[in-house]
């Protein structure tokens, strides 16, 4: 899906820039590109709800501003660290949804 358009309930957020699929660690890394300053943010593949291959569009369940409100993705040590994907997930839960990301 990398290069693929992300899309909020409310607007693009930006592209994906990678994926990773693994058992407990399935998410999207999404380059936001001016939107949020040229910063990247994780998203658990939990927030999902739509991929249109033809279109190359990912459509996710929250708003631009609850997904800029996340917490902070700054490194990619971050994808594999456990207290910090914990906080990613206890951040979407508190939104109303099951998130692993």
């Amino acid at each position: 899906m990398a290069g693929f358009s992300v899309e909020a309930s409310d607007g693009v957020i930006g592209r994906v820039d990678r994926q990773r699929d693994e058992p407990g660690m399935q998410h999207l890394v999404v380059d936001t590109g001016v939107w949020v300053f040229g910063k990247s943010v994780l998203i658990p593949a939990g927030t999902v709800t739509r991929v249109d291959t033809d279109t190359q569009v990912v459509t996710v369940a929250r708003s631009r501003d609850e997904i800029k409100a996340a917490p902070q993705f700054a490194t990619d040590s971050e994808t594999t660290d456990p207290a910090y994907l914990l906080a990613v997930a206890d951040y979407y839960r508190s939104l109303g949804l099951r998130a692993a990301p």
